[in-house]
C-alpha cells in the first residue's frame, strides 16, 4: 500500500516538479520531501524528541549506535556534521563508556563508534 502510494506521489513529483525531465534531486532533499508526505508532523515530533533524549541504557553499544543512526534522521538540525554527531552519540553512552570517550575530540561517529566498542569489550573481559 505505502509502496504503491509513494510510487504515485513520486511519479507526479517528476511531473510537476521536474518538467525539464532532469531528476538529479540529493537524498537529504528526497528525504526531506518523502518525510514531509508520508511522516505525520506528530510522529516527526516525537521520534526527534526521542533522539533529543536517547542514551544507551541496557543496550549494547552497537544497539546504541542503530537506534542513534535511525532517530537521527528525525533531526538532522542537531546533528549538522560529523562532529556533532560524534559528541551527541558519546554523550549518550553509559557513564563508565563516555568517561573514557570524552576526553577524545572524536572527528566522526565511526571513530567513536570504534573507540567506544573496543572499549566496551574490554570492560566486558575486565568483568569475567
Amino acid at each position: 500500500m505505502l509502496q504503491e502510494r509513494a510510487d504515485v506521489w513520486w511519479a507526479s513529483l517528476l511531473r510537476t516538479r521536474f518538467e525539464d525531465g532532469a531528476v538529479d534531486v540529493a537524498w537529504d532533499e528526497f528525504v526531506r520531501l518523502f518525510q514531509a508526505k508520508f511522516v505525520p508532523e506528530h510522529i516527526h515530533h516525537r521520534m526527534e524528541q526521542e533522539f533529543l533524549s536517547l542514551t544507551q541504557g541496557s543496550m549494547t553499544v552497537l544497539e546504541y549506535e542503530a537506534r542513534f543512526a535511525e532517530l537521527s534522521k528525525y533531526a538532522p538540525h542537531i546533528v549538522t556534521d560529523e562532529r556533532r554527531k560524534a559528541k551527541k552519540f558519546v554523550m549518550g553512552l553509559k557513564p563508565s563508556l563516555r568517561m573514557r570517550l570524552v576526553a577524545f575530540d572524536h572527528r566522526t561517529l565511526n571513530e567513536a563508534l570504534s573507540v567506544a566498542c573496543r572499549q566496551e569489550g574490554e570492560m566486558e573481559q575486565y568483568l569475567e
